[in-house]
């Protein structure tokens, strides 16, 4: 009969390249995080704001579109607006912030000018007064004002 030997000393550990690329993941997100940190610290300054702060999160349901795409959305929902016109943007936080961008580079003049929000889930988009927390699973949960 042979004898099996369980050895529980093994500890396991990652390869070096595998190492180097959780290395390289965890300084990428802290990276990002600190983008968002300094973002937050200058709210509504009129820089040109960039998608490339936010990461994709697949878990929050999220529609992202192309620098292009977001483009034409935005400048879409901005043809016929005046300063008594109202947009929500719900969960597709790359037409808002390309919103956002042509409102702030076009210098608007405050007649033109929409009310603009951003329904979205993810938490990391409050950075933005704009923001409206939104959950799909309960659409008509908004708050009154």
């Amino acid at each position: 009969m042979s004898e099996i030997h369980d050895d529980d000393n093994d500890i396991p550990m990652l390869s070096g390249s595998a190492l180097e690329a959780l290395k390289e993941f965890y300084a990428d997100r802290d990276a990002k995080e600190k983008e968002l940190e300094n973002l937050k610290a200058k709210k509504n300054t009129g820089d040109v704001l960039s998608m490339d702060t936010f990461t994709e999160n697949w878990n929050d349901s999220q529609f992202w579109y192309s620098q292009e795409t977001a483009d034409i959305f935005a400048r879409e929902l901005l043809a016929k607006c005046d300063n008594n016109s109202r947009i929500a943007v719900i969960s597709a936080p790359s037409a808002f912030v390309q919103l956002k961008n042509i409102i702030a580079s076009t210098s608007m003049p405050a007649d033109k000018t929409p009310e603009i929000f951003l329904l979205e889930f993810d938490g990391r988009f409050s950075i933005f007064p704009e923001f409206v927390f939104y959950d799909y699973k309960f659409p008509l949960k908004l708050p009154r004002e």
